[in-house]
Formats: structure tokens, C-alpha cells, sequence
């Protein structure tokens, strides 16, 4: 049950396959119709296709036990690439939440969207086009997602693909709802008790990253394997801190990260007024006064280097500490539910190194 390919290209030839007949669908609505479904393919392009591959691998694990077969391959890398494409729509809708002007180096969505608009010469005001395009392009990456998810489900057993695709379903309500509680907190904050601040922010990151990134790529991967509820719960055990550790890990790359690495500027997330854990801690350690200048600065779109700078000084100790100490445990966490589970060697193995890749990364 090994893919023909590397499994990174196995999942990018299943996408381009079905952009294929997307764009050829697309050939008689004009030139407009044509552009716009260019967009939406070129939002697949690149990203670590991290939910994709713990979906592999969850299948992986339970097909181990199940006796699941190489020819089901073809339909869980189907499932697999529907997942990419839901975090495509997932992106595309945070950038222009956030105001984001680049994903992985290039420019967001709702900014390409304005650039064509521009380039076209287009009457009207571009950037309202942008951002009012890329709600649309979102939705039609979350109806492309359901399109492959139903053609690759179909050629599997009835029981297992009912059990994804009620997982996919609940993945889809999670995401959305954790999007909505971290615009929320951008102005709830403000009125919950400061000791309340860590567990909220670290409430959010479980619904908005933590359960669609990695626990339920891995339960949607094995519920194709038609695993069983214990083997499921197992997965969730892992899935769920290591989740957890990827969030947190790349909200310090927010604040701290390499822009030539991440593709997002420096600071972005200091910027975008995120009530993190890190903001949570920073605030928690600080004076008064310091406390009510992070308050001030947080979310201020024109931010000086200097405040920055400033902010930056104020996570970077104990609070930082604080986040590196729980992706730590995080992470020990998901270990030791791994080597509770009863996954074959070649799957716990992958597990440990995707864990791994999501937890010390850069980018």
C-alpha cells in the first residue's frame, strides 16, 4: 500500500487531474469565468500538503490492521488532495479576514484579485472587487473540496466512507466556528477577566488549526481504513496535541519568524491584532502601563518598526518560554499516545516524523 509516486506528487497529479476538468468546464463562461477559476487553481499551488499526508498515513495505520487494500489507494489519495483543497478555501478566507497581502511569498488572493482588476482596467473600485472575489473564491475551494471528496468516497465501502464523510463534515464545522471565535477575541477580550486570557486563546487555536490540521486529516484517513472506534479515539489522542503544537508553533512564527522563510512580513500577527497565548502570557507578565501600551499597539495595522520592536521585547522572555514549554508538552503528549496505539511500525514511524516536521519547523 505504498503510492506509485512520492506521495507529495501522487497528491499534487490527483489535484492537477481534477483542475483539468475544472478548467475545461470553465471554457464557455468567458474570459471573466476563465480567470477566476485560474485564481482559484493557483491557490493550490505549493504548502507543505501536511493534511494530506496525515490523512495518508491514518489510513495507513488502520489498513495495517483491517486488511484494507492497494486498490482503496487511489481513493484515499483522492480524499487526501480534498483536504488540501478545503485548506486552500480556509486560506483564502483568513487572508482577507486578516487583511493579509501575502501567503507563502506571493501576493493573497483578494491582492491578486485586485492586481487583475488593475491590470484590466476594469470601471469600479478595485479593492472592494478583490475582497468581495475572494469571498466567492473561497466558496467555490470548499465546493471543489466536497466535488472530489464524493468522487473518491464513491469507490469505497459504504460504512467507511459514511464515517469520513460525517468526520469531514464535523472538520468543516470546526474550522468555521474557530475562525469566527479568533475574530471574536480580536474584541471579546476586553471584557473577559485577564486570567481567562491563555484558556481562550488556546480554545481557539484547538477549533480554528489544531483539529482540522492534523486530528481530523488522521480520523477522516482511517475511518477509510473502516477503523474502529477504539483505533479512532487513538488517533485523536495523537492528533489533537500535535495539533495543538502546530498552532502554537506557528504563532511564534508570527511574531518571530523569517519572512524570507514564512512568506508572511515579520509581525504580521501583531499587526493583525491575534490574542494568542503569546499575547495572553506577555500580558499576564507585564505592568499596568505595559499592559495597557500591548493593548494599544495589538492590531494597529500601521504599527511603527519601533513599537514592534517593542512588543516583540515584551513576548520574548517568559512568555515566549511559557508557549515553547506547552509545545513541549504538547508534543509529549501526542507521543505517548502514539506508542499506546496499535498502528504497524511503518505507520507510527511517518507519524512520528510528520509530528516531528509539524512541531520544529521554520516555516
Amino acid at each position: 500500500m505504498t503510492p506509485s509516486l512520492p506521495l507529495v506528487e501522487e497528491i499534487s497529479q490527483r489535484l492537477d487531474k481534477f483542475l483539468a476538468i475544472r478548467r475545461a468546464e470553465a471554457s464557455e463562461l468567458g474570459s471573466e469565468g476563465v480567470g477566476f477559476v485560474e485564481q482559484a487553481a493557483a491557490s493550490l499551488q505549493g504548502g507543505k500538503r501536511l493534511r494530506a499526508r496525515f490523512c495518508w498515513w491514518g489510513w495507513r495505520g488502520a489498513a495495517d490492521r483491517s486488511g484494507a487494500s492497494d486498490a482503496d489507494a487511489a481513493a484515499v489519495i483522492g480524499v487526501a488532495a480534498a483536504l488540501e483543497i478545503f485548506q486552500a478555501a480556509a486560506l483564502v478566507h483568513d487572508d482577507l479576514i486578516d487583511n493579509s497581502d501575502t501567503r507563502r511569498g506571493r501576493p493573497s488572493a483578494h491582492r491578486a484579485l485586485e492586481a487583475g482588476h488593475r491590470a484590466a482596467g476594469w470601471a469600479g473600485d478595485a479593492d472592494r472587487y478583490g475582497r468581495s472575489a475572494s469571498v466567492l473564491l473561497g466558496d467555490l475551494l470548499v465546493a471543489w473540496s466536497d466535488d472530489l471528496l464524493e468522487e473518491s468516497l464513491a469507490l469505497l465501502p459504504s460504512g467507511a466512507a459514511a464515517t469520513a464523510r460525517a468526520e469531514y463534515a464535523r472538520m468543516r464545522r470546526d474550522v468555521t466556528i474557530g475562525q469566527y471565535l479568533d475574530i471574536a477575541e480580536e474584541s471579546a477580550w476586553s471584557v473577559a477577566g485577564d486570567d481567562a486570557h491563555a484558556e481562550r486563546a488556546l480554545r481557539v487555536a484547538s477549533y480554528k488549526s489544531a483539529r482540522y490540521s492534523v486530528q481530523q486529516p488522521l480520523v477522516i484517513g482511517a475511518a477509510l481504513a473502516g477503523a474502529d472506534e477504539e483505533q479512532l479515539q487513538a488517533l485523536r489522542a495523537f492528533g489533537h496535541p500535535i495539533g495543538m503544537a502546530f498552532q502554537l508553533r506557528d504563532d511564534v512564527l508570527g511574531v518571530f519568524g523569517d519572512a524570507a522563510e514564512t512568506g508572511k512580513p515579520a509581525g504580521d500577527d501583531l499587526r493583525e491584532g491575534k490574542r494568542t497565548a503569546l499575547i495572553a502570557f506577555a500580558r499576564a507578565a507585564a505592568t499596568a502601563a505595559d499592559r495597557a501600551r500591548i493593548d494599544a499597539l495589538l492590531g494597529d495595522g500601521d504599527m511603527s518598526d519601533e513599537d514592534l520592536v517593542w512588543l516583540r521585547e515584551r513576548i520574548a522572555g517568559d512568555p515566549l518560554a511559557r508557549v515553547e514549554g506547552l509545545i513541549a508538552d504538547y508534543a509529549s503528549e501526542a507521543d505517548a499516545a502514539l506508542a499506546a496505539t496499535s498502528l504497524g511500525e511503518d505507520a507510527a514511524s511517518e507519524l512520528r516524523a510528520l509530528a516531528r516536521a509539524a512541531v520544529d519547523r521554520r516555516v
